[in-house]
């Protein structure tokens, strides 16, 4: 037993074990290795043909083991997919760290300004992950692609913010690829969007109706999630963070703390009628308290899921309903907007959304309260059908 445990202690240490062969119904080579990601040992197999009599066996066998052994000698691991020649394990800090370096040689103040913001925002995106990069191996196109969504959607930047993120990224990529960091940049394929209208469009009516049908009979705990999105204007980062805590159905508020929120400061936003009776309807209030609202599947979890989430449970509905493209998760937040504007004025709506980094509404004074009028908007959303739900709200408020 002791000896066991030595040598798990120093498989890790060293980051390997050495292959042996298994005879057996199967002859199979295993051998373990860390997985950078989790930073557990993995097993992994390789099988002999049936087909071989046994000294051709032993023989393909010790073949296999001395390949497998010398690879992992010399660093390799099979966890790990890169090119040639490249150095997959440098920590993806010191990666940045060294950029950075350049960048303060670089002539112009501006471009240094820029790069240097353009960093802390990749930063902050990775601390929004579940599983954060640690190795420059991770900085592959899914990354990259996840970012510039994130930077679109999340962060409610233009076509052209998007755009130029883009060539940012491109060119830091580029950076990592001369020092073999990468085999290759993962944002080439990575195409602009065209900057001369919005792509994504509002939901009319119609479809907002339509949805709603159907998540009723087939998904109500992600409905709840486009429900929160239509009416509270909660960007999908920050759903993804709220705890079961942070609803009071007492006061019929939200609280967004500056620790997720874009803007880094508390708010307290308007719950509407129709979220809190689908929430009874689910048993979500039921939930402890630090349980995440929208953990797997949108159900309370003692585990934070990422917000991409939201968007790929919404592309398997907008297939199913047959909607093109333009028509996305964060749509249901523009047409909450327009809906919520055009019955109570535009800034109630520009309240709710909390929109104080937009030029125009920075000369309002931001109310840190909940406005009377967010919480009985109707809209065209409205949950209604299916449940004890047509309580009134005088009931919910007893419970």
């Amino acid at each position: 037993m002791c000896s066991k445990v030595r040598t798990q202690k120093i498989s890790k240490l060293v980051g390997y074990t050495y292959p042996v062969l298994h005879q057996g119904k199967k002859w199979y080579v295993d051998f373990y290795a860390v997985d950078p990601v989790t930073k557990k040992m993995k097993r992994r197999k390789t099988f002999i043909p049936d087909d071989l009599k046994v000294a051709e066996k032993k023989r393909r066998a010790a073949e296999i083991i001395e390949v497998i052994t010398m690879k992992l000698m010399r660093g390799w691991n099979p966890f790990v997919t890169t090119g040639e020649g490249t150095r997959p394990f440098i920590k993806f800090d010191d990666c940045v760290e060294r950029y950075l370096d350049y960048v303060a040689r670089m002539d112009r103040k501006k471009t240094r300004d820029s790069y240097r913001s353009r960093i802390n925002i990749l930063k902050e995106y990775i601390a929004t992950l579940e599983t954060p990069i640690v190795y420059v191996y991770q900085f592959d196109e899914s990354f990259c692609n996840d970012f510039m969504d994130w930077i679109y959607l999340d962060r409610e930047s233009s076509p052209r913010t998007r755009n130029n993120y883009r060539g940012w990224l491109f060119s830091f990529a580029e950076f990592m690829l001369a020092r073999k960091y990468i085999a290759k940049n993962p944002v080439e394929h990575i195409k602009n969007i065209p900057e001369h209208e919005k792509f994504r469009k509002d939901l009319t009516p119609e479809m907002l109706e339509k949805m709603a049908e159907y998540l009723l009979d087939v998904d109500k705990p992600f409905y709840l999630a486009c429900l929160m999105q239509y009416y509270t204007l909660i960007r999908p980062g920050e759903l993804s963070h709220l705890k079961v805590k942070n609803i009071s159905v007492k006061d019929q508020s939200v609280f967004v703390s500056k620790d997720f929120s874009k803007n880094h400061k508390d708010a307290y936003v308007g719950l509407n009628k129709a979220i809190i009776k689908l929430m009874l309807d689910l048993g979500v209030l039921t939930k402890p308290g630090n349980y995440y609202l929208f953990g797997e599947n949108f159900l309370p979890n003692e585990k934070r899921s990422n917000a991409d989430q939201f968007n790929r449970r919404w592309k398997v509905m907008r297939q199913a309903l047959g909607w093109k493209d333009c028509y996305q998760f964060y749509s249901l937040k523009d047409s909450g907007i327009r809906d919520l504007a055009n019955s109570q004025g535009v800034v109630v709506a520009r309240d709710q959304a909390r929109h104080s980094d937009v030029t125009t509404t920075n000369k309002y004074i931001q109310k840190h309260g909940v406005q009377d009028e967010t919480l009985n908007f109707e809209g065209n959303l409205t949950y209604s059908r299916g449940i004890a739900g047509k309580k009134k709200m005088s009931d919910v408020e007893e419970e």
